[in-house]
């Protein structure tokens, strides 16, 4: 069919992917050095002032977030898809230390001097490794040459000691000297923690000069490290291979949280937590709570309260009773092995008690006892390992009653919080164009969204990496009525196309998706404004706020399910089966 939507070539980005791709086909390491003018040229969104003299306070902190803290130390950057991949070069990496990023889920070991292994599921690592290593190491060369040439008035060992004695104008003056905001650095001295001064010290001191070596790109790797990621999972659970699925790409807290109610049932200990002299804040926000000042979930709150009071000694022997609870209620955790990082779950429909479920979903379990159906939960992928993981599933369970995804995504036409259902995704993967009939729309999820906007019928885009966007790459989009924009949804929608078409997904046409034989539901919420203030979920502290969203849409998709089960059970109590 013919193509609706524009070429969306930047040069620039072609270039830059074209660059970094021929130059890990060598055996030999690569020098980051090397991708910087290609980076640079782009004029990524994430990283516009790459090209300034005065560091990019912004990209640094997104590139610090997602790599892994022991990066101050690493010049060497190796990855791979699997243990065999590594071991003829480096032996077993999984001796090492196992490191990971605050804000990316990614397998990675240090071996405490110099070398960091990443495992990688698909090539939409890469085109995330790539740009983060790169704009990582743009940012740290303009911070250390700004550190050198400072006057000797202004020492980091001083900082250190007028910081630790509350003088905050210090940090003022300090990012003066920088020419870098005031809310920049302190937002880099948050993210940092104890480690602000050491790591300045540590740009200070040299210039950085990374390398990065690919073992295998082969598509065959990819597909080897899905098989022992389900291997691990057919092998924890096998049962799956005969029963009918539900499966849901969503997050690990979310769907166990509302399933289970555990954090529910120790009420009492989470508002003692909040009594702590540091939980002052947060108290406060629980007395608005109670006095109708701001609405809220006060579940999503004792929600979010659990996660940090799991951090706790106290918490940790709530720790030690969450697997005997959670099997009563019918869930099994699956964390990951000897391969890529996503944990999976799986929910038996017949053994959710309404007992211990979160009250918002009691009322639809009536007639579950009977059901055979799974649940299959795992914590969202990244890019194309999503088509690699869903394919890999429906090849192996007894059989697909649902697909539901549940990711975050940039918006450009709302703000941070707001929900988008999209019916139209466009994928820069295979450059299709999935039309389809979304399981969804805002009625479902209203009901439970506190703070955002609804909005359903959108057109969302999959895009190939968050630094891979520029503004005329997003405008193109946005003048075409595209304003979701997301790494997931095109690869789900491919694995969708080859679990009801006798054929490989097409590529460069639009596809049709409907009369898809099983429930097909995708739910974004906004976590970035890339035409706005460059506001982020993982930028940014936004307390349990950040959630509302997310238990909104983890809601509509247990009801749904429930709701198809009962349907199912009923159909085939009437048929006699």
């Amino acid at each position: 069919m013919e193509r609706t939507v524009p070429s969306t070539v930047s040069e620039e980005i072609e270039l830059y992917l074209r660059t970094y791709y021929s130059l890990l086909r060598s055996t030999s390491e690569v020098q980051i050095r090397t991708l910087e003018e290609a980076h640079a040229r782009m004029n990524s969104l994430l990283h516009p002032k790459a090209h300034d003299f005065s560091p990019d306070i912004q990209a640094f902190t997104y590139a610090f977030m997602r790599l892994p803290g022991c990066m101050v130390r690493v010049k060497l950057v190796v990855l791979g898809q699997s243990p065999a991949i590594f071991q003829g070069r480096y032996g077993n990496i999984e001796d090492w230390q196992q490191v990971s990023a605050a804000a990316r889920r990614r397998r990675c070991f240090f071996d405490n001097d110099e070398i960091l292994a990443c495992f990688i599921a698909s090539r939409s690592d890469i085109d995330d490794v790539i740009p983060l290593l790169t704009a990582y190491q743009i940012e740290w060369n303009k911070l250390h040459i700004s550190l050198s040439q400072l006057p000797s008035s202004y020492s980091l060992e001083n900082l250190d000691k007028q910081l630790s004695q509350g003088d905050h104008k210090a940090l003022q003056d300090f990012a003066d000297a920088l020419n870098i905001s005031w809310g920049d650095l302190n937002r880099l001295r948050t993210v940092m923690g104890n480690q602000f001064i050491p790591n300045l010290l540590e740009i200070e001191d040299r210039p950085l000069d990374l390398k990065v070596r690919l073992l295998s790109g082969s598509l065959s790797e990819y597909w080897r490290a899905t098989r022992l990621w389900w291997e691990n999972i057919q092998q924890a659970c096998p049962v799956l291979v005969d029963r009918p699925v539900y499966f849901v790409s969503s997050n690990p807290h979310s769907m166990v949280n509302l399933s289970s109610g555990y954090a529910l049932q120790y009420r009492s200990e989470l508002l003692e937590f909040l009594e702590e002299p540091e939980n002052s804040e947060l108290l406060r926000e629980w007395e608005q709570i109670q006095d109708r000042q701001v609405p809220s979930s006060e579940e999503n709150f004792l929600y979010y309260i659990y996660k940090k009071f799991q951090q706790t000694t106290n918490g940790h022997s709530l720790e030690e009773a969450l697997p005997h609870h959670e099997k009563s209620c019918g869930i099994l955790r699956i964390p990951s092995e000897h391969s890529f990082d996503v944990e999976t779950q799986v929910i038996s429909l017949s053994k959710l008690r309404a007992d211990c479920m979160d009250n918002r979903l009691i009322g639809d379990l009536e007639g579950l006892d009977e059901s055979d159906a799974l649940i299959l939960n795992i914590d969202y992928p990244l890019g194309l390992s999503a088509y690699n993981i869903l394919s890999k599933v429906a090849e192996h369970v007894g059989g697909v009653l649902g697909v539901y995804i549940l990711g975050k995504a940039a918006t450009l036409n709302g703000v941070v919080g707001d929900v988008m259902i999209p019916n139209v995704v466009h994928d820069e993967q295979s450059h299709n164009t999935y039309i389809f009939s979304n399981s969804f729309n805002s009625d479902d999820v209203n009901e439970y969204l506190v703070y955002g906007t609804v909005l359903d019928n959108q057109k969302a885009v999959t895009v190939r990496g968050t630094f891979l966007q520029n503004d005329r790459y997003m405008d193109v989009f946005y003048r075409e009525g595209y304003t979701d924009i997301e790494m997931e949804a095109g690869p789900f929608l491919s694995a969708v196309y080859e679990m009801f078409r006798p054929q490989r997904h097409p590529a460069d046409e639009i596809v049709n998706l409907y009369g898809v034989p099983f429930d097909l539901g995708i739910i974004h919420y906004a976590s970035d404004t890339p035409f706005g203030t460059g506001r982020n979920l993982g930028a940014g502290t936004l307390s349990y706020y950040g959630m509302d969203s997310t238990y909104a849409g983890t809601i509509a998709i247990l009801r749904r399910i429930f709701q198809l089960e009962r349907q199912r059970l009923e159909s085939l109590r009437n048929s006699g089966e």
